[in-house]
């Protein structure tokens, strides 16, 4: 569309379509919300073992990313105790589930699980009815036309999103349909609830409970689903076992001279190798002690 082409729009568009589906919108918006509220039952304080099961794994990803903290032997010991647990399923909540030969265990004889499932059925109920009416609400009454024009420029390829219902190839890509309105209202309304209801509410669009719908994204978690907590384990154990360890206090006191500089890099360095001189004529000692005298017990 050239520049010297024009559209005006009629004032009653502004007040009969485009005001109306926004303050739908927002009432719609509000309402859902109320209603959530109304129907999502009170949370259930979590079991001591699905507690303990979460916090084992928390623990080993703690002990890889913080590990050079304490000492080789702690290091060391920390990782065969949680590498054995996780392993033996120390930590699991349920740990005859695993066992092979056991039969698998049937989402629907847990109570939490089922209750997860019903959680999400209603989320995806309170996000599916209310666009289901307003978008055929839409289609019906303001089926076709064009409501606004952006104030920035656009390229073409934002032609289909931001022009749906109209079907016309030479239109300028920064007008607006309503059907698109409604879309940007839908994705866009979030601060303007966040300031009527706070934060943490449920008047927006739920991903979440989006992801259980036919044709979601992929990789969004499914409602009521749980974890395997066992096939995290042992990759957490596998983890831990190829971290390595390298103490940060190891050599603190000559990095510490060296900062200040009391002493040079070639001094520390030869300190270093003088005293790794001395760990090994020690060693070798011990060793030769302990052949000439093998009754002596080890330590």
């Amino acid at each position: 569309m050239s520049d010297t082409q024009q559209m005006i729009l009629d004032p009653a568009i502004r007040n009969w379509v485009l005001i109306p589906i926004m303050v739908v919108m927002v009432l719609v918006g509000v309402l859902r919300h109320y209603i959530t509220l109304l129907i999502t039952s009170a949370p259930k304080t979590p079991q001591l073992k699905a507690i303990r099961e979460s916090k084992a794994l928390l623990r080993g990803m703690r002990l890889r990313t913080s590990g050079n903290c304490i000492p080789h032997h702690a290091f060391t010991s920390r990782k065969a105790y949680l590498a054995h647990a996780f392993e033996a399923g120390k930590y699991l909540k349920n740990p005859d589930a695993n066992k092979e030969g056991a039969a698998p265990a049937n989402p629907m004889t847990d109570p939490d699980m089922m209750e997860g499932m019903m959680e999400g059925m209603k989320k995806q109920m309170m996000n599916m009815v209310p666009q289901m009416l307003i978008m055929g609400w839409i289609n019906f009454f303001f089926q076709g036309f064009v409501v606004i024009k952006l104030p920035f420029p656009l390229t073409p390829r934002f032609k289909t999103m931001l022009q749906s219902g109209v079907d016309t190839r030479d239109m300028d890509v920064t007008w607006v349909s309503s059907l698109s309105w409604y879309f940007l209202n839908l994705f866009g309304l979030g601060s303007v609830f966040a300031l009527i209801l706070g934060d943490n509410n449920a008047a927006g669009v739920d991903m979440a409970a989006m992801g259980g719908m036919p044709g979601a994204m992929p990789g969004v978690g499914q409602p009521g689903q749980q974890q395997d907590f066992n096939k995290l384990f042992l990759a957490e154990k596998e983890n831990i076992l190829i971290t390595p360890h390298v103490w940060d206090l190891d050599t603190v006191e000559e990095r510490l001279l060296q900062k200040y500089g009391k002493i040079t890099k070639q001094t520390s360095a030869s300190d270093s190798s003088l005293r790794s001189k001395g760990d090994q004529e020690i060693r070798e000692k011990v060793k030769a002690i302990q052949r000439k005298s093998p009754n002596i017990k080890r330590r």
